[in-house]
């Protein structure tokens, strides 16, 4: 048991009970807890099996490669439908019951899954640059370098954050904003990566 989680479910106080029930039902698996991304990871032999988390009105069950579960009950769903394609994510709301024996039989799936080796294949997109960021990039030297020092999925998150704002006057704002995150190499979701 890592005390890190112990740490990150008592912030979740809404969810306190709901995670610890879903975190027994876990470490009685091979997995093995660490943190990762600020949340709750599970591990066999150093790759990631499936992690747990919490949110304003749910917490939950991340599958990473829950694409191949067979979920039977139709309980998973797409955290980002059109972006994720192998996470699944088990969702409950803070007047959920927990299922220990159901939560259990999609765990060790996931884990004979990851014992088989069986993985989805992601292949990348090529990164596309959002005009106003390129725009931005040919009139500063500076952050071109810097920005083309990055790696290319902290370059496809600054853009992805431009491209999905809807108006002129948002993007403006976020571009301001990624300016010094991408001159001091910060990736835009740092805060969450170093808990």
């Amino acid at each position: 048991m890592d005390q890190k989680v112990d740490e990150f479910i008592s912030r979740h106080k809404n969810f306190a009970n709901l995670l610890t029930d879903i975190r027994k039902v876990i470490l009685d698996t091979d997995l093995i807890e660490t943190i990762k991304w600020g949340m709750p990871t599970y591990t066999l032999n150093n790759k990631n099996v499936l992690s747990i988390g919490a949110f304003k009105s749910h917490c939950g069950i991340w599958f990473f490669q829950g694409a191949l579960l067979k979920d039977r009950l139709k309980v998973l769903q797409n955290a980002q439908e059109g972006k994720t394609k192998a996470m699944r994510q088990w969702r409950f709301n803070k007047n959920s019951t927990i299922d220990a024996e159901l939560i259990h039989l999609y765990v060790q799936e996931a884990i004979k899954n990851e014992k088989k080796g069986l993985k989805i294949k992601v292949t990348k997109k090529p990164l596309i640059i959002a005009p106003e960021l390129m725009k931005l990039l040919a009139e500063n030297k500076l952050l071109t370098q810097t920005f083309n020092e990055l790696t290319l999925t902290m370059k496809r998150e600054f853009s992805d954050y431009i491209s999905d704002a809807k108006r002129d006057e948002t993007k403006a704002k976020r571009l301001e904003r990624i300016i010094p995150m991408i001159l001091n190499s910060k990736g835009l979701h740092e805060n969450y990566k170093n808990y």
